[in-house]
Formats: structure tokens, C-alpha cells, sequence
């Protein structure tokens, strides 16, 4: 009892004599306390995003950058066009081609928490039968052997509602009428919003009244390259090409000597800094770099021109239809044409004419070298260009069937190589686009 007492005396001269210690540490305890309960989440938690990007998408004709962050595909496609591991980690086919059995990564799972299931894979493939022999495998049996069947499969899949598997899950999809306006991306803390708008004079708009602080994919970044508190990106994309087409049935521009003088006429190299030379990819495993180049040689085509039988070039007429984003350019390339005794016209539509001579726009290069549908000469809807070679038509497929990577890769190569030489288009460069954000 004598010891219990004596220690309550020792406790209390204590608390006397450092009082203000104690009582200044709890409350800087709860201060401290007070601060991590409800400041730390909005230190630690990442800035918001809201990205603007012009165009009108539904739902499963999203951008690939938006699908490929919250979705995979069964594949994914590398820097040269070659397929890896996605969904699947492996894949193979013992039939040339005409059955595909795609093995699935048992530890993926589903942003709802549920793991993957063979039986969750939908493509909607026309004429392709889909089996399920058990929860981590799926076949596809082709009408036709493809060997670039492995590319197709790399667009990324969902369950209903943009359900994915990607790094990015959706929290929320605004949808008016048809369209969705906005969607809302979140990782941990961290948050994309993305707008959507008709127009890129809308999103510039938008950018300016502060209803988003960054713009993507932009084809002209002024005036806000000139405000200082505005950082201007400049991307070259390699993935898309503008392209003349020609109507190799047209009767002026049948002749290829009359559309390779066409291409010696343009000034390829003051309409950009990177120049197109080719359908594929300049970053495919299949590009060839050692193709007709048509670089600008006014006198070459002038001396072609000057060639022709008489009654050929007082028929000599080009009607140039172009996009409207690339109207300037078509302007560019007519005066080019009438500086070599090539007269001509620019004119623009918002769709693709079903009849013309030349077509201006901008081509989206697949991902995989074949080009079966825009070349063969069987392809009546969308070989737009509407020509005719059997020997392209020979190698594209080729192509399609050629299991060997190197021998597959020669059958490309020289697919452009006798492309280019019979010029039914003409590769001008690849675009630039801007993505600008506030500093």
C-alpha cells in the first residue's frame, strides 16, 4: 500500500512539473491525427485529366488509345507489327492458317473481380465458328486460312458496359442520343475524363473557356502554340499516311506514266517533315525502304507529259477531291500539277466519292502488312482505287496463306516494290498532329 502511494505521488509530481509538455504534445497529436484523416487523400490522390478530343464514337468505336487502356485484346501488337501475348500466351495453328487455338492467362481478371473465361471472349466475326473446349482455351475455325489472323484478335474485349481488364477501369459513360459525350476513366486515386466534341473549332473552344485542360490528336495547334502558359506536343504518327488515290479506271488516269508524273510534280517535302513512301508502316518488320520514291523532279514529269501523244495532254485534267482538313495541301498539290502543264481543280467533300479521279485523305495503315482488301482486284467495295495486276493480286495472297515469317516477310516487300512502280496512289507524308495541355 506504502509503494502503491508512493508512486501515485511520483506520477502526479510528474504531470505537475511537465504539464505543458504533455498537454502541447496531444494537442499537436491531434492536429497531426486531423491532417491525416482529411488533408492526406487530397495530397496524395493525382491531378484529374480532362482530355477533349474531336469526333462523334460509340460506344465499341472508341478511339484504340481510350480501348487499349481499359481493355486487351486475346493479342497485343508490337512496335513492328508483330503479335504478343495479350490476353492469351499463346496460340498457334496446325492447318495453315484455317484454325486458330488460343491459349488463355489464367491470372487475368475482369475489373468486376471476376477471373477470365474462355467463354467471356466475343468477337463479332462473320463466317468464323467459335469453340470453347474449356475455360482457358478457344478455337476459331476460319472459312478461308488467314496467317494474319493472330493480328485481327488484338482489338481489346469487354463485358457489357465497357467492362475490361486493361490498367484503366470506367467509372461512368454519358451518352446523348447515340453518342457518348463523356467517359470517365479511374486507376487507384488517379482520374481521366474524356469530352467529346464535333468539332476541333469545339474542342479549341472548350480548351479556351477552361472545360478541359488538355487536347489530343489536334491537326492545328494555334493559336494556343503562341500562349505562354499552354505546352504544345508535335507527334508524328506512322500509323497513317496521306494518300492520293487514283481511279485507275478514269481514261486520263489509267495510264501509269500520266500518274507517275503526277507524283515526280509534287513537292513532297515542304507539305511535312516526314515523308510517306508506302502503304506499310515505315516501323513494320515488312517496310521496304527500297522503293520508287518519286521525289520531286518538275522535269521528269515534265519530259513524261511532253511524251504524250497530243490528243493525250489537251485532255490532261485533274479533278482533286479532298477531306476538308486537307484542302490546303490539295491547293499545293494543283498549282504543282499546273506548273507542269497539268491543269486541275481542288475540291473538297466530307465523304468518300464514289466517283473521281484523284482522292486526297488520310489512310489508316494496318497494324498487319495485308492489304488484301484495298489492292486485289476482286475487292469491288473497297478497292477504292479500283485497280487491276495479277501480279499484286498474286502476292497479296500470298500473303495471306505464307506461314514462314522471312519467306512472308519477301512476299511484302515485293509488294510494295511493284506497287510503287505502277503508282495508283501516291504517298505523300505521314500527318502531324498536336496534343496541347496547360502547363
Amino acid at each position: 500500500m506504502h509503494i502503491l502511494r508512493y508512486y501515485l505521488r511520483l506520477l502526479l509530481a510528474f504531470l505537475s512539473r511537465y504539464k505543458g509538455i504533455i498537454l502541447l504534445s496531444s494537442f499537436a497529436g491531434i492536429i497531426i491525427l486531423f491532417l491525416y484523416i482529411f488533408i492526406s487523400p487530397l495530397v496524395i490522390s493525382t491531378k484529374t485529366e480532362v482530355i477533349g478530343i474531336t469526333g462523334r464514337f460509340h460506344v465499341n468505336t472508341l478511339p484504340d488509345d481510350i480501348l487499349n487502356t481499359i481493355g486487351l485484346g486475346l493479342t497485343k501488337i508490337d512496335d513492328k507489327g508483330i503479335p504478343q501475348p495479350g490476353l492469351a500466351i499463346s496460340w498457334g495453328t496446325d492447318d495453315k492458317g484455317k484454325t486458330w487455338k488460343f491459349k488463355l492467362n489464367e491470372s487475368v481478371y475482369w475489373h468486376d473481380g471476376k477471373p477470365l473465361q474462355s467463354q467471356d471472349i466475343k468477337y463479332n466475326f462473320s463466317e468464323v465458328n467459335v469453340t470453347y473446349p474449356s475455360s482457358d482455351t478457344i478455337i476459331f475455325n476460319l472459312k478461308e486460312p488467314y496467317i494474319a489472323f493472330p493480328s485481327v484478335v488484338s482489338r481489346p474485349v469487354f463485358k457489357k458496359g465497357l467492362l475490361g481488364t486493361g490498367s484503366w477501369k470506367v467509372d461512368k459513360i454519358t451518352v446523348t442520343g447515340e453518342y457518348i459525350q463523356k467517359i470517365i476513366l479511374i486507376k487507384g486515386k488517379s482520374k481521366i475524363i474524356y469530352k467529346f466534341y464535333p468539332s476541333e473549332d469545339q474542342v479549341k473552344f472548350a480548351y479556351k473557356m477552361g472545360e478541359i485542360n488538355k487536347m489530343v490528336n489536334v491537326l492545328n495547334p494555334q493559336p494556343f502554340d503562341k500562349w505562354i502558359n499552354s505546352k504544345v506536343t508535335n507527334i508524328v504518327n506512322k500509323h497513317e499516311a496521306v494518300v492520293i488515290f487514283f481511279n485507275t479506271q478514269d481514261p486520263v488516269l489509267s495510264e501509269k506514266n500520266i500518274r507517275q508524273a503526277l507524283s515526280y510534280a509534287i513537292n513532297k517535302d515542304i507539305l511535312s517533315s516526314e515523308r510517306a513512301i508506302s502503304p506499310i508502316d515505315p516501323n513494320s518488320f515488312a517496310f521496304n525502304p527500297q522503293v520508287k520514291l518519286y521525289d520531286y523532279d518538275p522535269a521528269r514529269s515534265r519530259e513524261i507529259i511532253t511524251a504524250l501523244p497530243k490528243e493525250v495532254r489537251s485532255k490532261l485534267n485533274v479533278k482533286l477531291v479532298s477531306t476538308p482538313s486537307l484542302i490546303g495541301i490539295a491547293e499545293k498539290i494543283v498549282k504543282d500539277w499546273k506548273d507542269v502543264g497539268v491543269d486541275g481543280q481542288a475540291l473538297v467533300s466530307s465523304v468518300i466519292p464514289t466517283d473521281y479521279q484523284a482522292y486526297l485523305t488520310i489512310f489508316d495503315i494496318p497494324t498487319d502488312p495485308d492489304q488484301y482488301t484495298l489492292w486485289h482486284s476482286t475487292q469491288i467495295d473497297t478497292n477504292i482505287t479500283k485497280y487491276k495486276n495479277p501480279r499484286i493480286d498474286k502476292l497479296l495472297e500470298d500473303g495471306r496463306t505464307q506461314e514462314n515469317f522471312e519467306e512472308r516477310k519477301r512476299i511484302y516487300l515485293d509488294f510494295q516494290k511493284y506497287l510503287l512502280e505502277d503508282a495508283p496512289a501516291i504517298f505523300l507524308y505521314h500527318p502531324n498532329w498536336y496534343n496541347l495541355e496547360r502547363k
